[in-house]
């Protein structure tokens, strides 16, 4: 094992790169994050994206491929059952799934619902249905503030999202209540409980970046879990520590988005003797893919690729740096607000990597965990199979 590498995965948490072959039951068929959004906002200034190898990636048509790209480049193929973004992340380290978590169009059983409420001392629940996030706090906001009762809420993913008002119900007492129903949503499989605190007043709330996510844990060992191990430093950089329940995790770091985020991924690269680092940049996500704003997710993507100019500005020899994302979420799809089934990028770049490799499609997400794994010393676990050696000089 090399006692001093270091590897960085920042995962830019949506960004697809086109339609899986099996999009269609999923109700996403011709979706394609990048081209879309890049289309919609009038290009994308992304330089150092460009130059690793973003517009050479099979199926992107929206970015110029340069002559000769300075990373290794390509798109992988998830094969979970699932556009969620533990899935996604579950499957980059190893574990995919192979039944999809249960989903809650009609939203949750109100016999179960009362039995929380009971457990969580709280009056009772509003709305109960699949919504935008930021609709249902303008809807039952003002409600919400007078009865107490906490606003829930799903998604096209398998989640039981709870909206309280910081001031109005409290931060604390929010967290307590996702922590009594994540216990008891156990027993239908639930995939995450979310806490969605917001603030501000009638006409003008919003949410904040305390949210907390209440993951199932992963079903079976992940390459997080090998990498500790073995005496590897995990660092988890946004709500990693979240998705895998604590799991795999040496280090958590919590950040409010993606500056922050990107902020300290930075100071690790400056401080952090060895290890791997995984990075969630939500904002993406959240901001910009769920809100149907491709101008916001351009802006967003320009920004990061000036940090991540930063981030490869403080590389040292044997230090490697993985992009990815966990799913797509098109901002110009327009059946809901939900994620959308695609292909995701990877990017691979450091010192000792070659540049122009293609790295082609890799079948599967867990490449990604048995790279890493590799290029710690381990012998990779099935089922990914590693792309390190076709990336290093």
């Amino acid at each position: 094992m090399d006692s001093a590498r270091r590897v960085f995965c920042l995962v830019i948490d949506s960004l697809g790169v086109g339609a899986l072959p099996d999009a269609a039951s999923f109700g996403d068929s011709g979706t394609h994050t990048l081209d879309h959004l890049v289309e919609a906002a009038g290009g994308l200034d992304a330089p150092h994206l460009s130059a690793l190898g973003l517009g050479a990636i099979e199926g992107v048509e929206s970015l110029p491929p340069k002559s000769s790209p300075t990373g290794a480049f390509g798109r992988m193929a998830e094969v979970s059952p699932g556009k969620d973004t533990p899935t996604g992340h579950w499957e980059m380290m190893g574990c995919p799934l192979d039944e999809a978590f249960p989903l809650f169009p009609e939203g949750f059983d109100q016999g179960l619902l009362r039995r929380i409420a009971e457990a969580a001392k709280i009056p009772g629940w509003l709305a109960n249905h699949a919504a935008s996030g930021t609709e249902v706090i303008e809807r039952y906001g003002a409600e919400h503030q007078a009865s107490g009762k906490p606003i829930l809420y799903t998604s096209g993913d398998s989640v039981f999202q709870i909206a309280a008002h910081t001031e109005h119900f409290g931060l604390e007492r929010l967290y307590s209540v996702c922590e009594v129903a994540r216990e008891m949503l156990n027993e239908i499989n639930v995939g995450r409980v979310i806490a969605r605190p917001f603030e501000g007043e009638a006409g003008s709330l919003h949410r904040t970046y305390d949210r907390r996510d209440w993951s199932v844990p992963p079903p079976r060992t992940t390459s997080l879990d090998r990498l500790v191990e073995a005496g590897v430093e995990v660092v988890g950089v946004g709500k990693i520590e979240d998705l895998f329940s604590g799991r795999g995790i040496s280090r958590a770091i919590h950040t409010e988005g993606n500056a922050h985020g990107m902020q300290v991924t930075l100071d690790l690269a400056r401080d952090l003797a060895a290890g791997f680092v995984f990075v969630n940049l939500v904002d993406f996500d959240s901001l910009y893919g769920h809100r149907r704003d491709p101008h916001g997710y351009r802006g967003a993507l320009e920004s990061f690729d000036r940090e991540l100019g930063q981030l490869l500005g403080a590389l040292r020899p044997s230090d490697l740096v993985f992009l990815t994302a966990d799913h797509g979420n098109d901002p110009t799809f327009t059946k809901g607000t939900d994620h959308t089934r695609e292909y995701v990028p990877i990017l691979m770049t450091g010192p000792g990597v070659a540049g122009g490799i293609d790295l082609g499609t890799r079948r599967s997400f867990s490449d990604l965990g048995a790279t890493i794994e590799e290029a710690f010393g381990l012998i990779p676990a099935a089922p990914g199979k590693s792309f390190l050696q076709e990336g290093l000089k």
